[in-house]
């Protein structure tokens, strides 16, 4: 097992460094290796970072992507001067053949899904709340058409 008795002052402040810098734990491994010749597991390289009190920087999320890819169908609601969005999860909700998200004109969004036996259901995000008849039939006609696209 590696120890951090076992680097220089030159190689510990260097260390420091490269993690200001951005480094990973990997990448502090081969800048070891490359620069220095310390050849250390990743392991090892972990444990160094404990011990030195090295700060790794945390990389910044662009943007989760829970849902990797979403099928979107939008239309104008005859009525509510906005519009229905409907999007496709790639991966159905647990228990769901198909399923995905909705936002009805009014702004209101909602999770929809299709059973195993075909049945539909709608779980809005806010607890009661009933879409315009416009918005239903808005969304029937685009859930229709993705399923149909989806070769379903």
């Amino acid at each position: 097992m590696f120890s951090a008795s076992q680097l220089t002052e030159d190689q510990k402040s260097a260390l420091h460094q490269w993690a200001a810098e951005g480094a990973t734990i990997a990448d502090l491994q081969k800048r070891l290796k490359d620069e220095f010749g310390v050849g250390i597991t990743y392991m090892d390289a972990r444990f160094l970072v404990l011990d030195l009190g090295v700060q790794i920087q945390e990389e910044k999320e662009e943007e989760p992507q829970a849902q990797p890819e979403e099928a979107v169908v939008e239309e104008s609601a005859p009525a509510g001067g906005g519009s229905v969005t409907v999007t496709m999860d790639s991966v159905a909700v647990p228990g769901a053949m198909v399923s995905g998200k909705v936002t009805f004109s009014d702004g209101e969004g909602a999770i929809w899904m299709i059973d195993q036996m075909g049945r539909p259901g709608l779980d809005p995000d806010t607890p009661g709340y009933r879409p315009s008849p416009e918005d239903i039939e808005s969304f029937q006609k685009q859930l229709t058409e993705l399923v149909r696209q989806q070769g379903m």
